[in-house]
């Protein structure tokens, strides 16, 4: 029943939304992820996993034991432990990033084809977000941006999707 009154609201309302120039607006990478500021600028919002590295260390089971001489009768022993320490803690990012009005099908083509000529993406280029694209977002962002599968907006502009401010350009 809850359902039914959703999806009758989703349709009553779905001719409500205004799209821009460039077609119809593709659903953003995770839309509920992305908040404009007082400002009209959209931040996006992730949370960084924690790394846990495995470190494998010798540990003396027992000692050894020394004979009235001094020699040893028996030497110590050793145990290998293996534990698991958090490198990073689990962290939220934010960064600022395109709003959803940006991620038209053309936008997203654009993105497929940057993303495939730099060796990301290896999908079709359908103007779709796919897991294929998240990921090969992600994977472009990862050294130089956030670790995220939502496209920030500094990736945006490396990749030539979006304009440069002029302060980038004077620094150019």
């Amino acid at each position: 029943m809850r359902g039914a009154v959703v999806l009758s609201l989703l349709c009553a309302t779905a001719g409500c939304a205004t799209t821009p120039a460039g077609g119809p607006p593709v659903p953003a990478f995770a839309e509920a992820e992305i908040r404009p500021d007082p400002e009209g600028r959209c931040w996006g919002r992730d949370v960084a996993p924690a790394v846990i590295e495995t470190v494998t260390v010798q540990e003396q089971a027992s000692p050894p034991v020394f004979g009235p001489d001094g020699t040893v009768i028996a030497p110590a022993t050793y145990r290998s432990v293996i534990r698991q320490q958090i490198a990073r803690e689990r962290r939220e990012v934010a960064f600022e990033t395109l709003c959803p009005p940006s991620y038209t099908t053309e936008f997203v083509e654009s993105l497929q084809r940057a993303l495939a000529a730099r060796g990301y993406y290896r999908g079709e280029v359908d103007g779709r977000m796919s897991a294929a694209l998240r990921r090969a977002v992600q994977d472009f962002q990862r050294r130089d941006g956030p670790d995220s599968p939502l496209l920030s907006l500094d990736s945006a502009r490396r990749l030539g999707l979006v304009a440069l401010s002029r302060e980038e350009i004077e620094r150019l």
